[in-house]
Formats: C-alpha cells, sequence, structure tokens
C-alpha cells in the first residue's frame, strides 16, 4: 500500500458561497475521465475533488 495515497470521505456535497473564485483551466479528456471516477465514488462535485487535490499538492509540493 502507498502511504501518499491522498484519501478523500465520501459526503453529499455543501451548496453556498463560500468565499472562493471561478477559474478556468485545460485538462486532457483522461484526467476529466479520472476525476468523474473520483465524483462518482465520492459523492463530491468536481470542484471539490479538484480543489482537494490542488490543495494536497501545494501543502507536498517540493521546489527544487
Amino acid at each position: 500500500m502507498n502511504d501518499n495515497k491522498l484519501k478523500i470521505k465520501k459526503r453529499n456535497p455543501l451548496k453556498g458561497e463560500d468565499g472562493s473564485k471561478v477559474i478556468s483551466v485545460r485538462l486532457k479528456d483522461e484526467i476529466i475521465e479520472r476525476l468523474d471516477r473520483l465524483v462518482n465514488e465520492t459523492n463530491r462535485s468536481r470542484n471539490e475533488i479538484i480543489s482537494i487535490i490542488l490543495e494536497y499538492g501545494l501543502d507536498n509540493v517540493e521546489v527544487e
């Protein structure tokens, strides 16, 4: 088992204003398909999944 895996718990998505901003990103079809699988497995929105993954990445990135 890989201990570096990002674990996302299932839950119902929250709705409402949360102080976030809208941005636009281009993604390859394969990445969108993978995101959508996570969306279906976790009952979270694409936005939530992308935010969780980005936050994890930013917290764990190392610049060389």
